[in-house]
């Protein structure tokens, strides 16, 4: 067996064999050294089996023939066991490979040391980097995808042919979207605006971005500033839509210039008056016994019109300012009716108007007892003011279910039209512009008493007929 397993050197093949697998080699090196044990293998064969001095040609080539067959189904097997090793290693790494993205990857340790062990080893180290690269990718997209969601502001994101790829909530809400907008949706169907398609067309076309102020159909009249961009990064060359709700903007902005248009006709009014008397006084009429005092009277009249309408305002900005009312306490609320109804009493005594009281509880409630009496004596003045000669006005006063208490001021005036009561409690709104200036309202009465009942919890309203009288309804909640 000893002689079998030799080579005609005396080298061993066990030990060669041994050698081989033990030394670290690349695959081409294994290569060789395979085909070199293998020719050693048939030298020890052909050495072995070869026939005496005495053999013929023919036998001498059958023996090498069968050896060379031998050999080459050796070679065959053993070419096959390294391809099936070789490709099982290589199946690992490609499946390892592949799973890199969707989930942490695994790269099998091979206990040899050719190129594919060391490419196994790279590889190692390659998808540790990629599953933290992947980690936060993962991570960034998740923040946006909550920062996105989350956003007051619509946020639309569409691809080259006006496919919706992302659309938060407040885009969807905006438009009336029932539940998440799926990707690949049409914006034409979420959004029936000609202005805003076109507006996205022009950005994935000309990408350039563009700002604009729009009344979006389908989003109930709200008006929007769009402003849109171009995905310079996105393989489908798309475009982002940003919608901020401006309809209130737009709103305060008006009550803006409607606040200062108002402001100055009421002021010029009472200082043209001032102006053109007092003008008047200069260039003569002060020597004029019989006129000179009407004019002082008149402006005299007109000064404390405009000191009430200065007054007015400097409480109307007050209550708007926003900053924290004064601690309310309790405050009872027949002593603030009496309060109210006694600096009434002239004006309705000059005016022929008499007031009753009606059932009036002794509650409390609370709130800041100055400015509720300044709302009442509001509403009781109007009461006195727009009412007729030999008219009443009355108050009432009670608790209502829910612990709430309810303040009912009552005249038999001239009355509101219906479609006027809507408008009532804005600033400087009046029903009979010229019966109101003549007996000296500034027009933000009413808008006072809104202000002051509702930064005390509470709710106001009226009820109206034409010609037969008004009733003011104030609710607060009791103390």
């Amino acid at each position: 067996m000893r002689t079998f397993l030799a080579l005609p050197g005396g080298l061993d093949l066990l030990r060669l064999y041994g050698f081989i697998c033990r030394m670290r080699r690349s695959l081409l090196q294994t290569l060789l050294w395979s085909t070199l044990l293998l020719a050693a293998i048939e030298l020890a064969l052909l050495e072995i089996s070869l026939p005496g001095p005495g053999a013929t040609p023919e036998e001498m080539r059958w023996r090498v023939a069968e050896v060379t067959l031998a050999v080459a189904l050796l070679a065959v097997g053993g070419a096959f066991l390294f391809s099936r090793q070789l490709a099982r290693r290589i199946a690992q790494l490609r499946v390892s490979v592949e799973g890199m993205v969707s989930g942490p990857a695994h790269i099998p340790r091979f206990q040899s040391h050719d190129e594919l062990a060391a490419l196994a080893e790279s590889l190692g180290r390659v998808a540790e980097q990629v599953n933290e690269l992947v980690d936060k990718v993962r991570l960034e997209g998740a923040r946006r995808d909550a920062i996105l969601t989350g956003m007051v502001e619509g946020v639309l994101a569409v691809d080259q042919e006006l496919r919706v790829t992302f659309c938060n909530a407040s885009f969807a809400g905006a438009f009336g979207a029932q539940g998440p907008v799926p990707a690949g949706l049409p914006v034409l169907r979420l959004v029936r605006d000609p202005d805003f398609l076109e507006m996205l067309q022009t950005v994935v076309a000309a990408g350039e971005s563009l700002k604009r102020r729009m009344h979006l159909t389908g989003a109930d009249g709200r008006s929007f500033e769009v402003q849109a961009a171009p995905l310079a990064g996105s393989p489908s060359h798309g475009a982002m839509a940003i919608l901020h709700d401006i309809t209130d903007l737009e709103r305060l902005e008006r009550v803006r210039k409607d606040f200062v248009a108002n402001v100055s006709h009421e002021l010029r009014t009472p200082l043209t008056a001032i102006r053109g008397y007092a003008e008047t006084l200069l260039d003569g009429a002060l020597d004029d016994p019989d006129n000179r005092r009407r004019f002082v009277e008149i402006i005299q009249s007109h000064a404390i019109r405009l000191n009430n309408i200065a007054s007015d305002l400097l409480t109307l900005s007050e209550l708007e300012s926003g900053r924290p009312p004064v601690e309310p306490g309790k405050v009872s609320l027949l002593g603030t009716l009496e309060a109210a109804m006694r600096t009434v009493e002239s004006e309705a005594e000059m005016r022929q108007v008499r007031l009753a009281w009606g059932t009036v509880e002794d509650v409390q409630v609370m709130g800041n007892k100055i400015r509720l009496e300044q709302a009442f004596v509001n509403l009781l003045d109007n009461a006195v003011k727009f009412n007729r000669a030999g008219g009443e006005v009355w108050v009432e006063a009670g608790s209502v279910p829910g612990g709430k208490v309810r303040v009912t001021i009552a005249d038999t005036g001239i009355g509101i039209p219906s479609e006027e009561l809507p408008r009532i409690f804005e600033r400087f709104y009046r029903v009979d512009k010229a019966r109101s200036r003549e007996v000296g309202g500034t027009g933000l009465g009413l808008s006072i008493v809104k202000h002051v009942i509702e930064q005390m919890q509470g709710t106001v309203a009226v009820e109206s007929q034409l010609s037969k009288g008004s009733k003011f309804h104030v609710v607060l909640p009791q103390a």
